[in-house]
């Protein structure tokens, strides 16, 4: 991020970032539906917040125009950033980041569906509790149960077992996983302050916060992003879980995606462990 980006002076609203590459269609409409619905519900109550989408296309975006006329109609503004090529996870929200002017910045997945009162309750968060300056979700699965994706700082045994193990092989080590997960204090009715690392699916700052933290770390090209992000945060700012806000992900891990995608995991791990510290077992 420039010096100009920097020190842009925040007005009120909500800025989101959706990074895509060849995104699967149907998946992205549902997004993009649950984001107008959430913004619909937010306006219900706050009609003095605009808001702007960001869809950063890194490659292979299909035609989304209808999808795009539906928000506008709800008044959400959209942009579509395109040109740049495949510049990877982090660097494409930092495009987006770049631009907003909001008081806060939403960081989105492409395969999130969104509560309808999603946006509402993490903005009310927000205004009474002014020490936060990043909000992580309750996050489901398909299935409506819950995902446990705040997490300890890892070890290299942890991210193996939970990313590469067979689930016969990774139930030995239940226990475990469960620390590096958080299961001991992440649910579904507690707030929890500051945990560690929170996951890059959605990932709502005050856009201030961000600026300090100069957006992504553009070394890395996927995968260790948002742990790189969570970790700079409370450096700054307060991190909380809030249960009431609510998400469902679509998502998957690297190691069902393919080599390419376990190469990527392991440079990204390689670079995140050499900055912040190896953890063997």
């Amino acid at each position: 991020m420039n010096a100009t980006s920097a020190s842009r002076p925040e007005t009120e609203g909500l800025s989101v970032s959706v990074v895509v590459y060849r995104p699967e269609l149907a998946q992205l409409a549902s997004t993009l539906a649950s984001l107008g619905a959430a913004c619909e519900a937010l306006w219900a109550v706050r009609r003095d917040l605009p808001i702007t989408l960001y869809i950063v296309d890194n490659g292979g975006l299909p035609e989304i125009r209808q999808e795009l006329d539906e928000l506008q109609a709800h008044g959400v503004e959209t942009s579509i950033l395109s040109g740049h090529g495949n510049i990877g996870y982090g660097r494409g929200h930092n495009l987006a980041i770049e631009r907003a002017a909001t008081r806060y910045h939403l960081v989105l997945n492409p395969d999130i569906d969104l509560d309808r009162e999603a946006l509402l309750r993490a903005v009310d968060f927000f205004e009474t509790n002014p020490e936060v300056g990043l909000l992580t979700p309750w996050i489901g699965d398909e299935q409506g149960r819950q995902q446990f994706l705040c997490r300890r700082y890892p070890t290299l045994l942890d991210l193996f077992v939970r990313g590469f193990l067979p689930g016969s092989v990774r139930s030995l080590f239940t226990r475990r996983l469960a620390r590096y997960e958080m299961r001991d204090v992440i649910n579904e009715r507690e707030i929890v302050w500051d945990p560690p690392i929170v996951s890059g699916c959605f990932m709502l700052f005050r856009t201030g916060v961000l600026r300090k933290l100069a957006g992504f770390d553009a070394r890395y090209f996927l995968y260790f992003e948002d742990y790189d992000l969570s970790l700079r945060a409370h450096d700054v700012a307060r991190v909380v879980y809030v249960p009431t806000v609510r998400v469902l992900h679509h998502g998957g891990g690297a190691a069902r995606k393919g080599t390419a995608h376990i190469r990527m995991f392991m440079a990204s791990a390689y670079k995140f462990f050499s900055r912040f510290g190896w953890k063997w077992l």
